[in-house]
Formats: C-alpha cells, structure tokens, sequence
C-alpha cells in the first residue's frame, strides 16, 4: 500500500512539474563568440512566440485560391507590418501555387496577387515567383520562371512589366533568372539572378541596365575560367563549387547600402577566411555594398561576419561554414544573416560585432526551423506606443513561418544602441551597465561603455573597457588621446630624450671601435670586455670579423654563451613585457620555456651542420659553429628589446613597424648565420647554400630520430612496468 501511494505520489509530482514549465520551452541556447572562437552563453534576444501555419493563416477554405502554402521561398514585412510570402510551385505547371500571399499584421490572409492583365491587356499569371520586395507605392515581385520582374501597386493592381535587362555585358549563354530584388529611395533597382555570376544587376525603374555591382571574386586561374568556355554542363556545374560568384538573396538599409548573401564560396577557402579572422570582403558570404558597388562592410569583431566560427569538417553532419541564404536590416542599424545549414540567425551591429546568435535545426520543439528560407524583422507597437519588433523565420519544409518576439533583453540592447547612436553617452552607459548585469561576458557591452566614455573625454576610464574586451582599435583610439595628452605636456623633453639616446648610442658605438681597433693590434689574450665588445664588430664586417673570430680568437665560447642568454632574456622580456596592442590577451611564460625555444634550435643547428660539414671537409669545429652562431645574435637583442619596450607606447596601426624592425633583426641574424658558416668552413657560396639546405634537412632527421627513440623508450619502459606489475600480482 506504502509503495502505490509513493508511486502516485511521484506521478503527480512529475505531472506539476511538467505542467509548469513553460509553452514555449526554449529549444536553443543563444550565444556569441570569444576571442579565442569557443561560445559564451547568452541571455536569449528572441523567443519563439508561434508558428504560422496555412491552417493559421486561412488557407484552407478548400477552393483553389486558398490552397494551404506549397513553396515558400521569400518572406518580406511593409511599414505597416503586413506580410508579403513569395510561394512558388514545386511544379511550375501547377500555378496555382505561384502567387504572392499577403498577410496582415496578425498574420491572417489579407490578399492574394496571383492572376492579372499584362500591359497588353491579356490574362496573365505569375510562374514560380522566388522574391517580392515592397516600396510605399510599389510591390516588386520576381516571377523567376518567366524571367521577369511584376510590379502591382499597393492595392494590388497591376502596373508594368520589367522585363529581362539587355546589354552586350551579359554572357551570350546567360539565363535571367531573377529571385530577389531591392529598390532604394532613388528608385534603382537591384536584383539578384540566380544565373548570373557577374554581380548584382542593377538597372532603372523602366528596366534600363546600368551595369553590376560586387562581383564576387572568383577563386580559380585565369587559364581556369578560359577552360570552363569549353566544358560540358556537368564538367562546368562540378567546376562551379569553385567559383564563388552566384548570390542568392539581398536586402537594403534605410542609407541605400545593399546587404547581399551567398552559399557559393568554396567550403576550403570560407572556412580559412574565418580561421585568419580576414577582414575582407573578397570571399565572404555577406557584403555591404554601396550604389558604387564599393565594398564597405565594417568587419570590426573578433571573427568576421560569416555565421558560426566553430564550424568542424565539412564531412560532418551539418558540419563545414555556415550556408548564407538571406539578411535582414533590423533596428539602430544592426543586421541579421540566416544559416540554413543550422536553422541559425547571427545578428550584428554595423561595425561587425557579434551581438547574438541562435536556432536550432529540427527538435520538434517551437522555434525549431527545419529548413530555414528566409529572415525579415517586422515592426510593432506595444499598447503604450513602445515600439518593439519580431523576427520571422520562414521554414520552406515545413511550409510555416515562426514569430521570434523580442525579450527584455533585447530591448535592452537595441535601446543601448539607439541611445549611442543618437549620441546620448551617458543613458547608453546605463543601459550598457544594465546589459551587463546579465550578461557579465557580453563584450559588445563593454565596448559601448567604453566608446561611450571615450565620446565624454574619459580616455583613461574607456581604455579598462576596452581591454575587457580585447578591442585593439579602439583602445588605440583612446590611447592616441592620452598620448596626445602626454606629449603637449612633456614636449620639450621628448627632443632631449631623443637627442640623448642616439648621442648615447653614438659615442657608445665609438668607444666599441676604439675597444676593437686596440684589441685588432694588441696581441695576446683578449678579456671578457673586448670579447662582448667584439660583436659589434662582426656585426657590421661579417666576413673578416668571423675569419679573426676562429683564427684570430677575437671572440670566445663565454660570450658567446652570454649572447644566446641575452637572446633569451629578450625574447622573455618581449613575452611578458609587451604593450596591450601586442598582447592583448596578457599571455605569459617561464623563462624555462624561451630557454627551451632558443636554445633547442641552435643546438639542433649546431649538430647537424657539423655532422654535415665534418664530411663535407669543412674546416670549423663544433666550438667554431657555436660561436660563430651565438656572435650572429646580437641583432636580434638590438632589435627585440628596444622594439619590445616602444611597444607599450604604440597603437595598433603602428605595430606594423615595430614588427618590420624586429624582423630585420632576424632576417640580419640568419644572414649572419649564412656568412659565419662559410667563413668558418672556409666555403663557396653555392657550396654554403648546398650545406645550408643540407643542414635544414639534417634537423629534421634529427628531429625524427628523437622522436622515435622517445616513443619506442616509451614503450619499453610501459612493457618493463607491466611486466613488474604482473610479477607483484602474480606473487
């Protein structure tokens, strides 16, 4: 009796408890992107709010006209929030289906475009539409089968027909095949063909080609794109996973700046796009175009907007980059590109930053898109005349669309935006802060506090932001103003710094050559002083300063150790005493562990090239090779540690050149090194290039050797543990 009473009991506590999780349990987990590329949970921005379906919508009267959705390909919201759904056939002759559904702003059937008289006066239908756009007068639609644009007004009467654009451009074979369409405020009307591999096509309201715009730039060879000329269809559509050109969708902002979209890109060359965090636009998935066709995207965030970073093997099941299919302009300038592959939406701000990202394919769940088609943002007002947005997600699949509302949350961080962008500082701080509260790994919050602060002349205050999340650029821009600052109020004795350190270094140089010209004549043992002084003699006269280095023994095996040290320290100190713009994630390490990397490599160079030379009659000893090797150092000390120190002054535009300097450090060293070598084995120059490549290749041998004999002592030492293991087991 006991246990069926405690079995009940657990029923119904299991029933409460799923009674009273919510309706629209959340089937996603809404993230952005760390520096380092591994997902930081976020609170969600959008929630699922309903799934729109033909039964929802109205249609399902039976009749013909009300046949529920076949085909949904483009979804588009106008100012009053209504909604426009392109809905082609699976089967063109069945054109029924091909019409554009009109929805009002409670997603009920408002209208049907469908059937109507040309500009010829006959009947006509629409074929196979693939896209609809909608000015305050004009509804675009591009009735993709019968190559053609239609446009109604906004009552829905027929206007005119735009046909297929002609110009001596366009390839001989070319197909028009028009499946999405933007118009800005001048009435230039941008359209995107599926069969076009040229651009954007952009032409007049009365259908007047005027030229492409944002090409994509093709990844094959000039004699590639000669050779497709001549190939069949199936050899040039297998060639064409290689030639990212085709768009497949675009949207505008309210400047007239074209967002276009495209899944073309060859998976190798996107995926490495996203590894070097490439800034730009040549191979992304996504471009801001201007009228121009200029390039202007803002790829300001840690990872360029191209969807999700983390993308594994493109074997993998919806593995490889993200496929791009649609963009949507949302509020306070941010914008939003749809994964299909995913079923996922990124959204970011104009610079490029990652503000949030979401979805899930399949579940079963609300909010699980099955296969996403399109994205658009649709306006609302609240009954307070807040005004609030949805994001609508058309999933072709499932023939339905699902309503995402706005959180708090989000709100929130649209706000934020909005106040910045209308310059109100110190209200964006608070809403910064208050995203924060929430979210503490939200860097696009710290960058707003910042960038806020930085507008109010608070440099010192912004810069902490900044660092919080590793923002270089403006860092930079908040550095210049306290450098600024620090330079009026020290500028006199900025000259006299600079003034003393190059005298310094002058007379230091001079009394090197008086050292080195007494030591040349003086004979005997030379000390420790003249050996180090030696350096910067070989340095500048590497050919007779390596010959007095072994035969006259101006140098030493001590100093050279001491040069190789000081290699260390240096590249220790460029470790751990770096600027931000350099290290911005203030990584560090162990003096042990630069020993290793310096000293490993020269010791590994040491060996072979005397292994290699001794049966190649070279004339230098292992000593000889070591020295010569550590003497041809000193650039890189010269160079490391000053560049290292200037760094904690510099921005990060002018990294570049502490950079150049340094790697002339090294690019003098290893030329050092090249010369030492056949001074020191007394070699030609083509038989010192031949030992060179010789000793690279002895490196690896050993390397390999090493490894091999670790592994294999490895083994042997596990086979001796067993083996004592199972003799104490067995005793």
């Amino acid at each position: 009796m006991v246990k069926r009473i405690s079995a009940v009991l657990a029923v119904i506590f299991i029933i409460i408890i799923l009674c009273s999780l919510p309706v629209g349990a959340k089937s996603y987990q809404t993230y952005t992107y760390a520096l380092k590329g591994y997902p930081l949970n976020s609170p969600d921005a959008y929630v699922p709010e309903i799934e729109i379906t033909s039964d929802y919508i109205g249609l399902t009267g039976g009749s013909d006209i009300l046949k529920a959705l076949k085909e949904p390909s483009d979804i588009e919201v106008d100012e009053n929030g209504w909604v426009y759904i392109a809905d082609s056939a699976a089967d063109t002759k069945d054109a029924k289906y091909s019409r554009i559904v009109v929805l009002d702003n409670n997603f009920k059937l408002k209208h049907i475009i469908k059937d109507f008289d040309n500009d010829q006066g006959n009947p006509d239908t629409l074929c196979g539409p693939k896209g609809v756009f909608i000015t305050d007068d004009t509804i675009y639609v591009c009735d993709t089968d019968k190559n053609r644009i239609v446009t109604f007004d906004r009552q829905f009467n027929f206007i005119d027909i735009i046909k297929a654009p002609e110009d001596e451009l366009f390839e001989n074979d070319s197909v028009y095949k028009p499946v999405a369409i933007a118009v800005d405020q001048y009435d230039r009307l941008y359209v995107v063909s599926s069969t076009t591999n040229q651009g954007v096509i952009m032409m007049t309201r009365d259908g007047d080609f005027t030229g492409f715009i944002g090409a994509q730039k093709s990844s094959l060879s000039t004699w590639d794109i000669i050779w497709r000329r001549f190939q069949t269809d199936e050899q040039r559509a297998q060639s064409a996973k290689v030639v990212p050109t085709e768009f497949n969708n675009i949207a505008i902002n309210s400047d007239g700046f074209v967002y276009v979209t495209t899944n073309k890109i060859n998976e190798k060359t996107q995926q490495n796009a996203i590894k070097k965090k490439s800034k730009s636009g040549d191979y992304a998935p996504v471009k801001l175009l201007n009228p121009a066709g200029e390039e202007i995207m803002r790829r300001n965030g840690f990872w360029p907007p191209s969807g999700d970073v983390q993308v594994g093997a493109a074997n993998e099941e919806n593995g490889g980059a993200s496929s791009i299919i649609d963009a949507a302009v949302g509020p306070e300038k941010t914008w939003s590109i749809a994964d299909s592959k995913r079923s996922r939406i990124f959204t970011y701000d104009f610079d490029g930053n990652l503000l949030f990202a979401f979805g899930q394919k399949n579940g079963g769940q609300l909010g699980n898109i099955d296969l996403l088609a399109g994205i658009v943002y649709q306006r609302n007002y609240d009954a307070d005349g807040n005004q609030n947005y949805k994001m609508l997600l058309l999933d072709k699949n499932n023939k339905s669309f699902t309503v995402f509302r706005q959180t708090e949350y989000g709100k929130t961080l649209i706000q934020a935006l909005a106040h910045q962008n209308a310059r109100q500082y110190d209200t964006a701080v608070d809403d910064w802060f208050e995203i924060l509260k929430r979210n503490s790994n939200y860097d696009a919050a710290y960058i707003g506090i910042g960038q806020s602060m930085y507008r109010n002349g608070q440099y010192e205050e912004s810069i902490e932001y900044f660092k919080a999340a590793y923002d270089t650029s403006n860092y930079s821009s908040s550095y210049e103003e306290i450098r600024k600052a620090w330079i009026t109020k020290w500028l006199l004795l900025i000259p006299i710094g600079a003034v003393a350190i190059i005298v310094g270094c002058v007379f230091f140089m001079r009394y090197a050559t008086k050292v080195n010209s007494r030591a040349a004549v003086a004979g005997g043992k030379r000390n420790f002083k003249e050996e180090l002084l030696y350096g910067f003699h070989v340095i500048f006269h590497p050919f007779d300063g390596f010959w007095d280095l072994k035969h006259e023994k101006r140098g030493s095996l001590r100093a050279a150790i001491v040069f190789i040290l000081l290699t260390i320290v240096a590249y220790f100190y460029k470790a751990v005493g770096s600027g931000y713009s350099v290290n911005q994630q203030t990584v560090y390490t162990t003096i042990v562990e630069q020993a290793v990397q310096v000293v490993l490599p020269l010791m590994l160079w040491a060996i072979a090239n005397w292994c290699l030379t001794t049966l190649f009659d070279g004339e230098g000893s292992f000593k000889d090779i070591v020295i010569a090797v550590g003497y041809s150092l000193l650039p890189v000390i010269l160079t490391l540690i000053p560049t290292t120190f200037a760094s904690n002054f510099m921005v990060s535009s002018e990294i570049d050149v502490l950079n150049f300097i340094t790697n002339v450090g090294l690019i003098w060293a290893g030329l050092l090194i090249f010369t030492g070598m056949m001074v020191t084995h007394d070699y030609s120059i083509g038989k010192n290039l031949v030992t060179t490549i010789g000793t690279l290749i002895g490196i690896i041998f050993i390397m390999f050797i090493s490894v091999l004999f670790v592994t294999l002592l490895g083994k042997v030492v596990s086979f001796v543990t067993n083996i004592i293991t199972e003799i104490r087991y067995n005793a």
